[in-house]
């Protein structure tokens, strides 16, 4: 009997359950309602429909925000720093939500940053269309809207925060409670202006026309609040001025350009903000973009403040050039999947490939085709990873590479997997003794698919794992075509397989691998512990993001299954007892405390070590106008190099006094959790998934360092640093 043979049913549905979580967004005790409260904001979804939610009537959906006093959330563009607030709808057949009706923002000072937002009270309106393909199902069971909603808000420190709703609108009846809110935020619309407004650029300069503005406004100061974000520095000083065209008031102004604007659009709309008798008013143009648009040297696109150089070598070029940066990505995807396989994650999957080499030393055939159906597990799943990244992020979701780890509930299936391979190779149990003979007979007859599902399971541990030459590569490949980055995943997996495959064609190498022999029961049950101390890493792994909690409930839960599975082993009547026994008590525990597994507790890392501070939106940029050095750690607690640099290089004790002998801001962006604000983050750097170290100075560009750290190139680093 081959005592290392893994069943692959038992991995297949393993994984399956896995990604299956992982596509629902497994997200704890997140339960929808109509009010969702934080400790800065209160949030209400609120539905204006005076006749009812049929066909063809007026509905009005709308997102309230009511902030604590000195905090504020943002506008379409948020100005220097921040994010806009973001609503995904979930509605009916039939039944289409509009975009939001922006009111009229504020400018928001802080410290040499301006921002364009909201205080106090403020509702999204969103318009919904109902066609006459919406059938409710009664006319007693109405409209259900379901509405997932992500902000951030904002004093000094800013907090990412999202919240679901749900509310159901009668299909008959009126639903008018929030009238007066939905009045004023729509009386707060800019109105649209007609006439031929224009923009110019004169060398560092916005030349602006408007037309069209009513004659109550002449003279008056207009603030301005361009939507395209990064097209003008929103705290610079500018200058405005009224002139006569005719009978035509004639409003024109000359605003600094922002360093960080890309290529010039056909138009740019905009709003001019006046106050009329106390009374804020508004008025909307789409400008038209007159002559060239100067380019900006080393900027590849929009960026935040202090990020536009490192774009320049990581961000995917246009025309001819693109072929350059495919292959090079192609290349660092080859040369990350090959280290991949030395990455501490991926080792006890590689010491049950290594006793599968040496079980079919002597079988020459038997050899290649475990390296070819391992080879084509490897890259078949980075191909599917890779296509349920894509397709999740084009759903709107800001997931990286490692994305899967960031659900309790795959971390915990994974637990689950390996221990149950750990008692499996100590020798508790034999799969043998639970599959039926024809199942035993099919695996004996078919190899080829336990190393194909080796293969797999490879790709599931190594996953998390960001190798060297890797990062650059996984940041391209999410800005290209579907199918270039299909062809960086591929080609990453190709890396990772490429040692096995080569190993398995190359006759040498069965001559080295030691015979088949006793000595093989004595390993099998040595491997036992590299998959115990895996389980180990993600019950720490799950404390991270359930809490303690939930790290315990996993661990009574994998203690009950171990019951469970010992139990199996007996023989006689005694089985059948304890067998339902500790089935019994296995299915009660998870109905107990199986909750508490898959829960979101939303600790933070950064709080154990006072030299760290929480990385938040915008955070960089106020500390950057102090004239202090930023360095910001984009970690997780599942990232195993990550861990790895924070306890060694990150602690060591010269590297810390060299931080704080220049001065040097620490920040630690923690992505153990889903965090769109870090997903983004990581995308504006050209990079998909953690580590990523960058060094941010004030009026230079940022330096990325190595996804794996050592101790000479960040003093070397700080030691430039320090001679600037």
């Amino acid at each position: 009997m081959n005592c290392l043979k893994l069943p692959h049913r038992l991995i297949f549905a393993t994984l399956f359950v896995a990604f299956c979580l992982i596509t629902t967004g497994a997200r704890g005790q997140n339960i929808p309602q109509s009010v969702v409260n934080t400790e800065q904001v209160r949030a209400e979804l609120m539905v204006q429909a005076p006749d009812g939610a049929d066909a063809g009537k007026s509905v009005w959906l709308g997102l309230q925000l009511t902030h604590l006093p000195e905090w504020h959330t943002y506008w379409k563009n948020p100005g220097d720093s921040g994010l806009p607030t973001t609503l995904q709808w979930t509605l009916p057949a039939g039944v289409t939500a509009g975009e939001i009706a922006w009111p009229l923002p504020k400018k928001i000072p802080l410290g040499n940053l301006t921002n364009y937002g909201y205080e106090g009270t403020v509702l999204l309106p969103v318009p919904l269309s109902i066609s006459p393909a919406f059938k409710p199902s009664s006319l007693s069971s109405g409209l259900e809207i379901k509405l997932k909603a992500t902000w951030l808000v904002c004093r000094l420190e800013c907090v990412p925060q999202d919240g679901e709703f749900v509310l159901n609108v009668p299909v008959r009846g009126s639903t008018a409670l929030n009238s007066a809110a939905f009045a004023a935020s729509l009386k707060a619309q800019p109105a649209a202006l007609e006439g031929d407004s224009r923009v110019a650029v004169d060398g560092k300069q916005l030349k602006l026309t408007v037309v069209g503005l009513p004659p109550t406004l002449r003279g008056k100061q207009l603030e301005f609040f361009p939507e395209t974000p990064e097209l003008i520095d929103p705290a610079a000083t500018w200058s405005q001025q009224w002139a006569k065209n005719g009978q035509s008031d004639v409003w024109t102004a000359s605003v600094p350009l922002s360093g960080l604007r890309s290529e010039s659009p056909a138009l740019i709309p905009l709003v001019l903000v006046a106050d009329v008798n106390g009374q804020r008013q508004g008025f909307r143009a789409q400008a038209q973009v007159l002559g060239n648009w100067p380019p900006v040297a080393g900027v590849a696109g929009s960026s935040p403040p202090g990020l536009a150089p490192a774009l320049a070598s990581t961000t995917a070029p246009t025309g001819p050039q693109v072929s350059f940066g495919l292959w090079a990505a192609l290349l660092g995807a080859l040369l990350g999947g090959m280290i991949l396989n030395l990455m501490p994650c991926v080792f006890p999957v590689l010491a049950i490939k290594v006793m599968s080499f040496t079980r079919h030393a002597h079988d020459r055939r038997g050899h290649r085709v475990s390296g070819l159906a391992y080879s084509a597990g490897v890259v078949l799943s980075f191909l599917a990873l890779g296509a349920l990244l894509i397709g999740l992020r084009s759903a709107g979701e800001q997931l990286g590479w490692g994305f899967q780890l960031q659900s309790p509930a795959v971390v915990a299936a994974l637990a689950v997997l390996f221990t149950v391979m750990g008692l499996n190779l100590a020798g508790l149990f034999e799969f043998g003794r639970f599959l039926p003979n024809a199942v035993l007979t099919l695996e004996a007859k078919n190899p080829a698919v336990n190393a194909f599902l080796s293969g797999v399971l490879a790709v599931a541990i190594a996953s998390p794992c960001t190798a060297p030459f890797m990062g650059a590569s996984l940041g391209l490949a999410l800005g290209l075509p579907p199918l270039q980055a299909l062809l960086i995943f591929m080609t990453l997996g190709i890396g990772m397989a490429l040692p096995y495959l080569a190993a398995s064609l190359t006759p040498a190498v069965a001559r080295w691998l030691p015979r088949p022999g006793a000595w093989m029961d004595t390993f099998r049950r040595a491997m036992a512990f590299p998959m115990f101390a895996t389980v180990v890493w993600l019950v720490w792994v799950l404390g991270q993001q359930s809490g303690i909690d939930g790290a315990a409930a996993l661990l009574a839960l994998l203690l009950s299954l171990s019951l469970v599975l010992w139990s199996l082993t007996l023989k006689g009547r005694s089985r059948v007892v304890i067998a339902t026994i500790s089935i019994a008590t296995l299915a009660l525990l998870t109905g107990a405390i199986g909750q508490n597994v898959i829960k979101m507790a939303g600790a933070s890392r950064v709080a154990s070590d006072s030299r760290w501070q929480l990385w938040a939106p915008g955070r960089v940029e106020q500390v950057l106008v102090t004239g202090a050095p930023v360095f910001v750690d984009f970690s997780a607690a599942w990232c195993v190099t990550c861990q790895y640099n924070e306890k060694t290089t990150l602690a060591n004790p010269e590297v810390l006094a060299d931080f704080a002998a220049n001065k040097v801001t620490l920040l630690r962006a923690d992505w153990t959790q889903r965090d769109p604000a870090i997903s983004a983050a990581l995308a504006q750097l050209g990079r998909s998934g953690v580590p990523v170290y960058v060094l941010y100075q004030d009026g230079r560009a940022p330096v990325v360092l190595s996804e794996i750290l050592s101790v000479q190139e960040v003093r070397s680093m700080l030691a430039k640093l320090k001679s600037s």
